[in-house]
């Protein structure tokens, strides 16, 4: 095999090694691309729209009719509010089914949108209550139909969420699998790549350097003493020609040098002298110092051969510079695609640490909701303590004002023994004014006194019955203020059963959002495992470009020692020896 043929085998090894090692890269990048998509796009975004669903059902729609019920915010606000929260619920929805749904939660996706559509008309019946103003159906909705047309959809929503991040968690484990078997396959093709490296360096310095150093030499010392062996003479590539030639240019020399010494001497004085400069030359590294002196007939072979050996010298190192320049043109190509890969791997690396904080921003606000919750069914169990507390104030009322009612009683008993009384001193009055009367002027003083007294008898009547109005009108306000404590009561009774209810719910949605917050501590985990295997891969495409870097080093070093030859024929020197004018030449 020629050398050219051995250099163009190495580089065809080493680029085949680096393509496949580059192809490898890529498919890996493509591959992890697409889950991340599938998980960010298809799974965690869908997570916050389903969240979004479930607390809006939860907090707009339950929560203002439980506000409306009890009087804690006006019909109209409450309304409002109600349908905002239709508003939302339709537009996260329809965000969630624009994504990628397929199988089971297609089927489910179908379920919770029958759902959705009874908890929507549900719905639109409790806007006409709030906007009828009516507490009593408002009261009848939400005992008898709130919560049987809601729960069914938060249930479903909880199952959706559920089927999302299994199925994130799916895609993470293969996404995972196919990165170990692309580390894998990487690891395999760097290693070939070396070792493609290290035989093209091998082949090259064992091939080309040394047998041309030491042909140089030997050709350098058979110059000055004509003692020596050629080596490479059974090589079969351009090294081995360069030998034979020189070989039988030698040859060559000893043969004639064996003829008539005494009649040839200045003959081949001329020849050797020439052959000397030109080896010299070789020798320095100029390839491009041919003979060009008119040899006799006996010498012109000799000449001949040299000029050859020159010439396929020189050849060969143009071949080899040509090749060593392919070599450091594909090595240099070769890093800098393995720098392009590694900025890619480094970029995919940044994408995962991205998605890695979202993920953990999700789950702190997920944990932050979870924390809301508890703290809320707190301030429901406070409520409903404040409220036991309000129904025995309201039983304690009742009881004093039952009091008042028996202490009113009393005092009209003691107002109609004063109108009894009132009504017999006009009456004795009456009888001392006509006993007066009969006295005639002796009793008329008395009969002043008797008038006055029944003025004031008459006066003490009035205002008897006075009293006695106020009193039955007192008691007529004990009574009903007695019929709305009770109401009062009945109403807080009410509230306290609702503050139960809402309590319950409260903690479900607690544990919900542990649940969801672990289920997303454990994505988090996953990313970050894909992160480092990613930050792995750049590790491995930089040394490889460390190592293509150093193989064009080497080959620059190949080239520049090559370089020490001149081959190009326009820097030639022909070497052109005159002959003594005693000797006879041939033309």
């Amino acid at each position: 095999m020629t050398l050219k043929l051995k250099l163009f085998a190495c580089l065809a090894i080493l680029s085949a090694a680096l393509l496949a090692l580059a192809g490898a890269f890529y498919h890996t990048a493509q591959n992890n691309e697409a889950a991340f998509s599938t998980i960010l796009v298809d799974r965690v975004e869908p997570l916050e729209d389903l969240k979004t669903v479930a607390d809006t059902y939860a907090v707009l729609i339950v929560d203002n009719a439980h506000k409306a019920l009890n009087g804690n915010i006006g019909y109209a606000e409450a309304e409002k509010n109600v349908r905002e929260g239709e508003a939302a619920i339709e537009k996260a929805w329809a965000s969630y089914r624009a994504t990628s749904i397929e199988g089971e939660e297609e089927v489910l996706a179908k379920q919770v949108e029958a759902q959705m559509a009874t908890a929507d008309a549900a719905v639109l019946r409790l806007e006409a209550i709030l906007e009828a103003r009516n507490s009593d159906a408002l009261k009848r909705f939400v005992d008898n139909e709130l919560y049987q047309t809601i729960d069914p959809v938060s249930e479903s929503i909880a199952a959706l969420t559920k089927m999302q991040i299994d199925i994130a968690s799916d895609v993470t484990g293969q996404a995972l699998s196919e990165t170990n078997v692309a580390l894998t396959i990487a690891l395999v093709l760097a290693i070939l790549a070396v070792a493609a490296i290290a035989i093209s360096i091998f082949i090259v310095t064992r091939k080309v350097v040394h047998p041309i150093t030491n042909l140089s030499s030997v050709v350098h010392d058979l110059a000055k003493s004509g003692d020596g062996q050629l080596p490479h003479l059974d090589q079969k590539d351009e090294i081995g020609d360069m030998a034979r030639a020189i070989d039988a240019f030698l040859n060559a020399v000893l043969e004639k040098d064996r003829a008539a010494a005494a009649a040839i001497a200045r003959e081949q004085k001329m020849v050797t002298d020439t052959l000397a400069e030109g080896l010299s030359a070789l020798a320095a590294g100029d390839l491009t110092a041919e003979v060009t002196a008119t040899y006799p007939p006996a010498y012109a072979s000799l000449k001949a051969n040299y000029n050859e050996a020159v010439q396929s010298l020189r050849g060969l190192i143009e071949r080899v510079t040509k090749g060593t320049d392919s070599i450091r043109l594909s090595s240099s190509e070769i890093a800098q695609s393995s720098e392009s890969l590694a900025r890619r791997t480094e970029a995919n690396a940044a994408s995962l640490e991205e998605t890695s904080a979202a993920l953990a921003q999700m789950n702190d606000r997920i944990s932050r909701g979870a924390a809301a919750a508890k703290d809320t069914a707190h301030s429901a169990n406070e409520a409903n303590g404040v409220v036991h507390e309000g129904r025995s104030l309201a039983e304690e009322a009742m009881q004093a004002m039952g009091r008042v009612q028996e202490s009113a009683e009393g005092i009209d008993t003691v107002i109609e023994g004063l109108d009894k009384i009132a009504f017999q001193t006009r009456v004795l009055a009456m009888n001392a004014a006509v006993e007066a009367g009969r006295a005639g002027e002796a009793g008329r003083g008395f009969a002043v006194v008797a008038d006055l007294v029944s003025a004031l008898a008459m006066r003490a009547e009035e205002e008897a019955g006075s009293a006695r109005e106020q009193l039955t009108t007192t008691q007529e306000e004990v009574g009903n203020a007695v019929g709305r404590v009770q109401r009062v009561d009945a109403a807080l009774e009410q509230i306290s059963t609702s503050v139960g209810n809402v309590n319950q719910l409260l903690d479900t949605m607690a544990a919900d959002n542990q649940a969801q917050a672990s289920a997303i501590s454990e994505i988090v985990s996953a990313v970050t495992d894909m992160d480092t295997s990613t930050q792995q891969n750049a590790a491995m495409v930089e040394e490889t470009s460390a190592a293509s870097r150093q193989l064009a080093s080497e080959v620059t070093t190949l080239a520049e020692e090559a370089g020490h030859f001149r081959t190009q024929a326009d820097t030639a020197k022909p070497m052109s020896f005159a002959p003594a004018a005693s000797t006879a030449m041939v033309h």
